[in-house]
């Protein structure tokens, strides 16, 4: 097993992650979640991730949910990384300020990482909002809403008409009028990709293999006879269909999509609040920032819903633990939302899911 040295990351000085005892293999897991953001720390980091051999609970380990999380007299453990077995010890009390995540060699991921970034990353005076951001015709664009509302179709529309890709999913404003990005992978639909040749034709063979394949497992199941439908193998099949149908999708570095990335960071000029409706039109209409800020309280709460669930947890398993960062999330997201968009044009475009991707940025060139 080859050691890394400690290993920073850092997100343009809002938040710093340091890696402390991994291998290699430890040390590219966070750097999958993170991107290729900076390496060097210039102060303390806010997590550190430490890795061990093996983590031993000081006393019987106690199991919430499916063996999902459990807690011993040491500690909180979580006990499931994107559905596979974990062991991380966990310090949920202190999440947000400085603190240490201890895991085992070999995650796939370190849980809840980038919940734990964010919440330092508001605590430290900035705002994570859920959200994509380019650069468009030099005006620094803002594309937010509720998940699935049309913000990476936005993006993707854009960067092809030739915008700056600053970040998807993920976005960082900070009280001078700044956003940063964070590089990770963009979610394409089969649909979206139907509109984008160019990027199916850049796929690598696993995911164009896998693109073509699940949309076979729909076509058997149309014609499948209805008695066949009835026996076991028939139903079981037809509940797999839609899951399956749930996985036509691709996640694509950036930096595959857009080519080097230089900085992740523009000034945020306007505000674009996108919804998908029923219908085929699309429309757009001048929005208040304050209507923006206070929709979007609630999509930062459920996007935050997982770390939110952990904390109760935690709570059920130490009815005495607090966390003064996580007590004070709500009233911190709608201050900041309200101060950092004030003043900045905004604008709700409604449109159609799926929607046209020409026509969607058309309609967002027209006041931008």
């Amino acid at each position: 097993m080859v050691f890394a040295e400690p290993a920073d990351f850092d997100l343009y000085g809002l938040a710093g992650v340091r890696v402390e005892g991994g291998n290699t293999s430890d040390v590219a897991a966070v750097a999958r979640q993170l991107g290729p953001i900076p390496r060097v720390l210039a102060r303390p980091p806010d997590l550190t991730i430490r890795f061990v051999d093996r983590l031993t609970p000081s006393s019987r380990l106690q199991y919430l949910g499916a063996r999902e999380v459990g807690w011993a007299d040491d500690g909180f453990y979580v006990l499931k990384s994107r559905k596979k077995p974990a062991m991380v010890r966990l310090p949920i009390d202190r999440v947000g300020g400085p603190c240490e995540v201890v895991c085992e060699h070999g995650l796939p991921a370190v849980p809840y990482l980038i919940a734990m970034l964010n919440l330092a990353v508001l605590t430290n005076g900035a705002l994570p909002i859920h959200a994509a951001a380019f650069e468009l015709d030099g005006r620094g664009v803002l594309v937010t809403g509720w998940s699935k509302g049309g913000k990476t179709e936005l993006l993707m529309a854009a960067t092809r008409a030739g915008a700056r890709y600053i970040g998807d999913e993920w976005v960082y404003l900070t009280a001078d009028g700044q956003m940063f990005g964070i590089p990770e992978p963009v979610r394409l639909w089969d649909w979206h990709l139907d509109q984008l040749p160019e990027v199916r034709r850049r796929l690598g063979r696993t995911d164009r293999v896998k693109l073509r394949l699940l949309p076979l497992a729909g076509r058997f199941d149309a014609a499948v006879p209805r008695a066949v439908r009835r026996t076991l193998p028939g139903r079981t099949l037809g509940r797999a269909v839609p899951v399956i149908d749930q996985q036509r999708h691709v996640d694509v570095p950036p930096e595959r999509l857009f080519g080097p990335l230089g900085p992740l960071a523009g000034r945020l000029d306007h505000v674009l609040f996108v919804v998908a409706a029923a219908g085929d039109s699309i429309t757009v209409e001048e929005i208040a920032p304050g209507d923006v800020a206070r929709s979007m309280q609630f999509s930062l709460l459920h996007e935050r819903l997982d770390l939110a669930t952990l904390y109760l947890q935690a709570r059920f398993a130490f009815p005495d633990l607090s966390n003064p960062h996580l007590d004070a999330v709500e009233a911190l997201q709608r201050e900041r939302l309200t101060s950092f968009l004030a003043g900045r044009p905004a604008h709700r475009i409604v449109h159609p899911y799926p929607v046209d991707f020409e026509a969607f940025l058309d309609a967002a060139r027209r006041v931008l």
